[in-house]
């Protein structure tokens, strides 16, 4: 078992990371509903090529530096505070460095993303860079400090930017730029909030011995971002090369969609595990114990989701989406499907990796998954689109074997072990997919389908509240809700 006092920095934590996610994922449906039907697919694909440029250099800029102040057991005050700030005054220093090399360089990487003539759009999207350099140390400490109440108000008010920023640009402009606004204006806003809610200020210090010492496990942390930067964008890269801006547009919003919806409880969850379990690495028993526990805990929710969004997929398209987009559907509902096994059984690994102090790990496995999905997706690209997303999201399994295989070498828990801990889960969810099925073979009306989904839900915890253990974990998670209105840790 875990401490007392961790245990209830964990649960709340979880309320609070849990509230953001949820209010931001409900928000982001609200505005894509809105802007899907305002702006073209090829308008999407240009905002999707300039993006996979902006975040590969805030990936470099950050340097590992988040995840080192995260996961690092400082022995005094004074090395966590020298570490703060040489880690802020680096990534500030690149982030400026690396947004003058995008406007140098504009018109050859915007032709280099398949963009000709956009390089301008580019550099301005680059202002973004300084932004979130100014605000990556803070939200790294008050996530070290489980403060995700302060992560919460400042994702709160960027949530509300699209609505009154974004949406009024589109309508004015339709074009991309409503977009790119959008995107700096929140930027401003985090940076704004952040300085604000954070005890922690920076200081005129920096030493080069501390940069070393860091950035010996912080580049390993920076190489395991960009492998997965590889995997991410790798299938953007060549639909923007072998296909056309509308399909770059039509994969871009397919995964956005779903991974929006997941991250309701996959990204509530996920900056929790790191910040426990990097608590707990000096202890193998206790760690082993709340990994299986946070696996069990996404799997609840994830694994019936991604079985949901499978199912209804066309109706998910047509609300979110609109008319114009679906060829999306059928991607929508093979990534959703694919997405819920991956954040089961290869986000928490990647979690578990860099909590241990083991980037390597993480690194070696998205390598050997870029092995597989690179040749795979080169060849699929010159087929057609629907053969591309098919393997983009089948592939998925390769990943899936790879993090067990190193989940088992790291500490011990064996892929059946895995595999047992959510076996119930899997089978309930399965039969809440059959369920849905039949359902939907009685009628294709909108209500109804609504009133299946509320159907199927209830039809889905009816069978694992069987399950005492699942029982539990459920309680666990509710629990924390009812202490809202008392003061937070």
């Amino acid at each position: 078992m875990i401490s007392v006092e961790l245990n209830k920095k964990v649960r709340n934590g979880t309320k609070w990371s849990f509230i953001a996610e949820v209010f931001s994922k409900l928000m982001i449906p609200i505005t894509t509903m809105v802007l899907a039907r305002i702006l073209t697919p090829e308008m999407f694909g240009i905002v999707t090529t300039i993006v996979m440029i902006i975040s590969f250099a805030e990936m470099i800029s950050d340097a590992g530096f988040q995840k080192f102040l995260v996961q690092r057991e400082f022995s005094t005050l004074k090395e966590k505070e020298e570490s703060t700030c040489v880690a802020f005054w680096t990534n500030i220093f690149i982030a400026f460095t690396m947004w003058g090399l995008i406007v140098i360089f504009s018109e050859q990487l915007a032709s280099l993303v398949g963009n000709p003539g956009f390089g301008h759009v580019i550099s301005i999207a680059g202002i973004s860079l300084p932004l979130t350099a100014f605000s990556s140390i803070q939200m790294a400490l008050l996530k070290r400090d489980f403060d995700f109440k302060s992560i919460f108000y400042v994702r709160l008010i960027g949530d509300f930017i699209p609505i009154f920023i974004t949406i009024p640009l589109a309508l004015i402009f339709n074009n991309y730029w409503a977009l790119i606004i959008g995107t700096i204006a929140t930027n401003i806003s985090n940076a704004i909030i952040f300085k604000i809610r954070s005890k922690w200020k920076p200081k005129l210090f920096y030493d080069f011995k501390v940069l070393k010492k860091m950035f010996s496990f912080s580049s390993w942390s920076l190489v395991e971002e960009i492998t997965i930067w590889s995997t991410l964008y790798i299938g953007t890269f060549l639909v923007s090369s072998f296909l056309s801006l509308y399909y770059l547009g039509i994969y871009k919003n397919a995964m956005g969609i779903v991974n929006q919806i997941m991250a309701i409880i996959a990204g509530a969850l996920m900056p929790i595990v790191f910040s426990t379990l990097s608590r707990l690495q000096d202890e193998p028993g206790k760690i082993v114990y709340v990994f299986l526990k946070f696996q069990r805990l996404v799997a609840i929710f994830v694994l019936p989701l991604g079985v949901g969004i499978f199912m209804y997929r066309d109706i998910l398209t047509y609300l979110l989406l609109g008319n114009q987009w679906n060829e999306a559907s059928e991607f929508i509902g093979l990534w959703g499907l694919m997405s819920s096994l991956t954040i089961v059984f290869g986000y928490l690994s990647s979690e578990l990796y860099r909590a241990l102090g083991k980037p390597k790990l993480s690194v070696l496995a998205q390598v050997l998954y870029l092995l597989f999905l690179i040749p795979v997706l080169i060849i699929t690209a010159q087929i057609s689109f629907s053969a591309l997303y098919i393997a983009r999201s089948l592939l998925i399994v390769v990943s899936i074997f790879i993090d067990m295989f190193f989940v088992w070498f790291a500490i011990k828990i064996n892929p059946i072990k895995l595999l047992s801990n959510v076996f119930p889960l899997i089978i309930s969810s399965c039969l809440m997919g059959l369920f849905a099925f039949g359902l939907r073979q009685l009628s294709q009306n909108i209500y109804l389908v609504i009133v299946s989904i509320v159907l199927c839900i209830i039809f889905y915890f009816s069978i694992i509240m069987i399950f005492k253990n699942i029982r539990h974990e459920l309680i666990n998670v509710i629990k924390p809700f009812s202490e809202i209105g008392y003061k937070s840790v």
